[in-house]
């Protein structure tokens, strides 16, 4: 099977044999329902894939469509058209990057169609020319804007100013203001527009980039296109059996064994209430032509703009995760450096866990084990500046978990904890003490998740700190702050912690565990086998 690995253009799939998976039935419905769309989906997730399928479809090139779903509901296959923009590629640092790009895309478009002779402004010149290939074409103009947010992205909380125009205004607010400009026009052009696609990754709210016009359709959380970008159990267990296959063998495991490694890596992102399971495309795509699952999509890009909004917020991920949100919490909202939470979700760092129907919210956590090793190694090294590499580190403590050695895994997280430096940990009061030390313990066991790790276990009388499964044994950590290992160990007892495991057959370990706020590292240490 010849897989699609960065290219993203429909026709050269098509015509070249690489696989693909069908989403043109969704993309009928999309076309015949609707006129002007947003949809935000993480990157890599194939967006660029879907906005030049659509390019293809609205050109009229139907042969490149035969044998798909689409091929027997479209019957006209008339020749829009189109004018694709893709900011992807594309470095909007430079002062003038942006200007320059809309400014050569328009001039190119009133070579082919013409345009009005009396704008002055880009804005008007992009609304003249749509108006203009409608009546040179007889047939209204189809818009498809890929990435959109990238100017905004590339720029946004670096501080960058301008070499000309306001006095120190910021590389940001300019980008801002010019795409704020560009898009308005699709009120104006409202009689001349057939279709309108915008895609991207994060959603600026009303007050940025799309007011003043016509607000789009936001599909990002509509059930019924969940699955237009990414690929669904159905597609992966029908579409690559025989990749699964291939890789199974590969890996010397079984085809069972190994379609949950996969989901277990690359599953676990959810767009809509539905809950379709959605798996990373990128990284599917990579695991079976390399034979081997990896971390390919973290690798791709690293996020650390991401963390630049989370040290400017001063709020952590632990505060973040877990928690039900109403939509517009991590959705509608505006995204900036004050409100992380909706970047960090549009972004796939975050997605949907849970949907409590009653009241209309989503819980949100990390996806799968791909993103929460590479997210949280991320976020470690910066908020703990360890010499050696935090997921290095708890490498070694999944072996010793893995083996049974309890007392490794307790001298690993004490060196480990004794190496940050007293001007990382230091802090002022006892909130904030408390603070620093449920962060770090956070990021140390979400990093050791390659197991199964429960963080704030519910039982049936109340919050186990941490319980850790692997293959033979079951850990049951209760960590205290200043306190005692004895009284760690002790609410373990008498909460129950351990009860719902009496019938397993795995060694179990019943852990407390005290760290001392002056020395930054374990004070006392209790293992009960």
């Amino acid at each position: 099977m010849k897989y699609p690995i960065g290219v993203q253009d429909f026709k050269s799939i098509r015509e070249d044999g690489y696989v693909y998976v069908d989403k043109t039935a969704l993309v009928y419905d999309l076309v015949t329902r609707g006129k002007i769309y947003f949809l935000s989906r993480p990157r890599r997730f194939g967006k660029s894939l879907l906005v030049s399928t659509l390019k293809y479809y609205f050109e009229g090139q139907h042969s490149l469509f035969h044998g798909l779903a689409i091929d027997s509901l479209e019957h006209e296959w008339k020749k829009y058209p189109v004018f694709h923009l893709d900011f992807n590629g594309s470095s909007f640092q430079d002062a003038s990057a942006l200007r320059d790009m809309l400014t050569t895309f328009v001039a190119g478009k009133e070579r082919l169609y013409g345009g009005n002779p009396d704008a002055i402004t880009l804005g008007d010149r992009f609304a003249g020319v749509l108006h203009a290939a409608h009546e040179k074409t007889g047939l209204r103009a189809v818009v498809l804007v890929d990435e959109y947010d990238k100017p905004i992205l590339d720029v946004l909380d670096t501080g960058l100013t301008m070499n000309s125009g306001p006095e120190g205004q910021y590389v940001e607010d300019s980008n801002r203001e010019l795409l704020k400009g560009f898009y308005s026009v699709f009120k104006k052009a409202d009689a001349d527009l057939k279709f309108v696609l915008l895609t991207g990754v994060t959603k600026f709210a009303q007050v940025s980039v799309f007011s003043g016009f016509n607000q789009p359709n936001d599909i990002s959380m509509v059930s019924k296109y969940d699955a237009l970008c990414g690929i669904t159990t159905d597609e992966l267990n029908t579409v690559f059996a025989d990749s699964i296959a291939d890789l199974a063998q590969a890996m010397g495991r079984t085809v069972e064994e190994t379609r949950k490694e996969l989901q277990r890596h690359y599953d676990g992102y959810h767009f809509s209430s539905r809950m379709t399971d959605i798996y990373n495309p990128f990284s599917l795509l990579k695991a079976f032509d390399n034979l081997c699952i990896g971390d390919y999509w973290f690798q791709s890009g690293t996020p650390t703009y991401l963390v630049r909004l989370l040290n400017h917020c001063n709020e952590n991920l632990n505060e973040m995760v877990g928690e039900y949100y109403d939509p517009q919490q991590f959705i509608d909202y505006k995204a900036d450096i004050e409100q992380p939470l909706p970047m960090i979700y549009q972004s796939g760092y975050l997605t949907i866990k849970d949907y409590d129907s009653d009241l209309g919210q989503y819980k949100l956590d990390l996806p799968n084990d791909e993103v929460a090793k590479g997210f949280v190694s991320l976020l470690s090294a910066d908020y703990l500046r360890t010499k050696e590499s935090p997921i290095t580190i708890c490498s070694q403590m999944v072996r010793a978990l893995k083996n049974g050695d309890s007392d490794r895994y307790r001298d690993i997280l004490t060196a480990f904890l004794a190496s940050i430096p007293y001007s990382a940990r230091r802090k002022e009061n006892e909130r904030e003490r408390e603070r620093y030390f449920q962060y770090t313990i956070y990021l140390i066991m979400r990093l050791v998740s390659v197991y199964t790790v429960w963080q704030e276990k519910e039982t049936s009388q109340g919050r186990a700190d941490f319980v850790i499964e692997t293959e033979k044994y079951i850990y049951i950590i209760e960590y205290k702050l200043d306190r005692t290992a004895e009284e760690a160990l002790t609410q373990i007892e008498q909460m129950g912690y351990a009860l719902e495991y009496a019938n397993d057959h795995r060694t179990l370990y019943k852990i407390g565990c005290n760290i001392s706020s002056k020395t930054g590292t374990v004070a006392g240490w209790i293992c009960r086998k």
